[in-house]
């Protein structure tokens, strides 16, 4: 259960997000639901109601409060976890077009049920990104890809640009302390660029959001295998 809705609302309100009480009930279904299956799958060290609230829930969305996502647009989450960031911008959003990728099918199984229980609408991918993006269903069709993840910003890069459309982007959502030139020679071999780089804070923590525009197709050997991923960097 989260804090009650005024409460909640005013959290989400000092951060420039509006929560009529519909979609809370749904954030509320969300915390409820996370919390009952992570006693038997993991899927957040983070049980706190006020911490659910503030760092997924409102963490994930931020993203819309600091990046234009155009009505109607597909967006991919890539190794979405338990739907951070995504499924929160769905409830707020739900004109978006929401696929959630995952290499663990428990987490997957997870999201199936959730999103039922929300009524959202989903497209759901168990498999790795490096292995999915390479099929012609889902190579370059997305007009945004996502992920909020620990991985360095090379890493990242090489396994969602690859989802997105010529002229979508990437949206990385990091700690204050990724610097995102450690990424520009992926990011340019990619077919990307550099677009924004915001720095927020969530409460008493600082929050860093890289966006990067695809400007030119992908070279079809990228992603290379997870191997030669986790060998070297681009």
């Amino acid at each position: 259960m989260l804090p009650d809705f005024e409460i909640s609302r005013e959290k989400f309100s000092s951060c420039g997000i509006d929560l009529p009480k519909n979609l809370y009930d749904k954030f509320n279904i969300y915390a409820d639901f996370l919390v009952e299956y992570n006693e038997k799958v993991n899927l957040t060290a983070i049980t706190d109601p006020m911490e659910i609230l503030c760092k997924h829930f409102i963490d994930s969305a931020c993203l819309l409060k600091y990046v234009d996502i155009s009505n109607n647009s597909s967006l991919i989450d890539v190794g979405t976890g338990a739907g951070f960031p995504s499924v929160p911008l769905k409830i707020l959003r739900p004109d978006i077009r929401l696929t959630l990728l995952d290499s663990l099918n428990k987490r997957i199984d997870f999201l199936k049920q959730l999103c039922d229980k929300l009524e959202i609408d989903a497209e759901f991918i168990h498999g790795r990104a490096e292995d999915i993006s390479k099929m012609l269903e889902y190579r370059e069709k997305f007009d945004y890809s996502c992920a909020r993840a620990v991985a360095n910003i090379s890493t990242l890069s090489e396994l969602c640009i690859p989802f997105v459309k010529v002229g979508g982007s990437f949206i990385s959502m990091k700690g204050p302390t990724e610097d995102v030139s450690r990424g520009t020679n992926a990011i340019e071999i990619l077919g990307g660029s550099v677009a924004n780089s915001i720095d927020y804070s969530l409460f008493d923590e600082q929050r860093r959001i890289f966006v990067i525009r695809k400007i030119s197709q992908t070279p079809i050997k990228y992603p290379r295998n997870s191997a030669q991923i986790k060998k070297k960097s681009l």
